[in-house]
């Protein structure tokens, strides 16, 4: 068991030999492909660390004097629009043929007529009241002018009944001469004639009343005279301006009464619109002339009259027309706009181009003329960022500059602060680029404050 427990395998020597020429072939193998290795190594290539510069476009800052322009949005309006009523009452009996909306009826044509026939007996009537009361006024001056010489008359008269009653009474008394009763008839005639020149002095004192009197019944009478011709000629309406008829509720036999809206006229030779402004922007920009207004009023009195430019919503490049900067409308200081009106004649309504005119109702941008910022940089919107800073170009670096903007305008910032002639400032647009980058600048050519 001892011999047993202590026996080792037999190993044949053949596999032995085999597993150490086995693991020789193995080394010089990998012996082999290393020294090839080591032959064919070439060389790593060096790799150069160079700058990229970035493409960009840029321009040169020069100052120029900018008007500021305002542009606001208004619709236009007929300065003078009309709203017809009769003012008597009474059939049409005449109606404009062309009285129907959109038609223009030339100023004084008759655009309806009321029947005229009870006007026409009223006015008879009146005419006849007048001639009545200067008839009046006319027998009393004559009638005074009689009674004045029948006073004198009876004055004469009264004076020889005194001297025949006291010759009488002297003869009566001295002499009895005479009866008492041919005296008493002497002082009764006497004193007949005393009566009749008082009352003759009472008629002629009330001949003034009573000519007064009458030349105040002749003024009434004259006075429904001119009602009457009055509502004669309001049975005709007819239009004092070029009118454009707007609206139209009347037919030829209806019956119509004062006060009733029958017809809207609008008169085209002079065009409105009211712009509302930001206050802010009036009162910074607007141009005003204390000159202008001498009275001293608490109001926008001075504003000058600036030429405007008014572009159609529609159309804004082919249809344009000039108007006028007018007045100051309204201050509206729940939205803080101030309301301005530009008028526009009706000679500048047509647009020259196709003879399309500028009419009521049109929505348009007006772009209104300010004052003038001197000496400011004008640049593409995009270029300045919404911290107001822009990137320039200095020792072919990219800088970023903060900036003073002034104004917006469309598509372009108007800067007044930050930059200086002939700054080159970055004009592609950029997004977040990193500050000192390397740039390859293109330079555009010059257009408004840059070059």
């Amino acid at each position: 068991m001892k011999d047993l427990n202590h026996r080792k395998p037999k190993r044949p020597v053949q596999n032995i030999i085999f597993r150490i020429l086995m693991c020789l072939l193995v080394l010089a193998a990998g012996t082999l492909g290393m020294s090839r290795l080591a032959g064919s190594k070439k060389p790593l290539a060096t790799v150069k660390n160079e700058e990229q510069a970035l493409r960009v476009e840029a321009v040169r800052m020069h100052p120029v004097d900018v008007p500021v322009t305002i542009t606001g949005y208004g619709e236009v309006q007929a300065l003078k629009v009309v709203t017809l009523s009769p003012e008597v009452s009474g059939t049409l009996v005449e109606v404009h043929p062309r009285l129907d909306a959109g038609e223009i009826i030339p100023k004084g044509e008759a655009l309806f007529s009321i029947d005229t026939r009870n006007y026409d007996a009223a006015t008879q009537e009146a005419r006849a009241a007048v001639m009545q009361c200067e008839n009046v006024v006319k027998r009393l001056e004559k009638q005074s002018a009689t009674d004045q010489q029948r006073l004198k008359t009876l004055e004469r008269n009264q004076a020889l009944s005194r001297l025949e009653f006291q010759r009488l009474r002297e003869l009566y008394k001295k002499n009895q001469v005479g009866t008492r009763s041919g005296v008493e008839k002497a002082e009764q005639a006497f004193n007949a004639e005393v009566d009749q020149v008082a009352r003759m002095k009472q008629a002629l004192a009330l001949y003034p009343i009573r000519i007064k009197e009458a030349q105040s019944s002749l003024a009434s009478a004259q006075a429904r005279l001119e009602v009457a011709k009055v509502n004669l000629a309001r049975c005709t309406v007819a239009a004092d301006f070029h009118a454009r008829v707007k609206s139209v509720s009347i037919e030829q036999g209806q019956y119509v009464t004062p006060g009733q809206q029958v017809l809207t006229l609008a008169d085209d030779s002079t065009l409105e619109i009211q712009i509302a402004l930001d206050s802010r922007d009036a009162r910074q920009w607007l141009q005003f002339n204390h000159s202008r207004n001498p009275g001293g009023t608490a109001w926008f009195a001075g504003l000058e009259p600036a030429v405007c430019k008014i572009r159609w919503t529609e159309d804004r490049d082919s249809h344009t027309w000039q108007g006028r900067l007018h007045r100051v409308v309204r201050f509206d200081q729940q939205t803080r706009t101030i309301t301005v009106a530009v008028r526009i004649d009706s000679s500048a309504a047509v647009n020259k181009s196709d003879g399309l005119p500028l009419v009521e109702g049109m929505f348009c941008a007006v772009d209104i003329p300010g004052k003038t910022l001197p000496n400011v940089y004008c640049l593409p919107s995009w270029a300045v960022s919404y911290k107001n800073t822009v990137y320039t170009v200095h020792d072919s670096r990219l800088k970023t500059v903060p900036v003073k903007v002034a104004r917006v305008e469309g598509d372009t910032t108007i800067v007044s602060d930050g930059l200086q002639p002939g700054d080159l400032v970055v004009s592609t647009r950029l997004a977040d680029p990193l500050e000192n980058t390397l740039l390859e600048v293109s330079i555009k050519k010059r257009q408004g404050g840059s070059s």
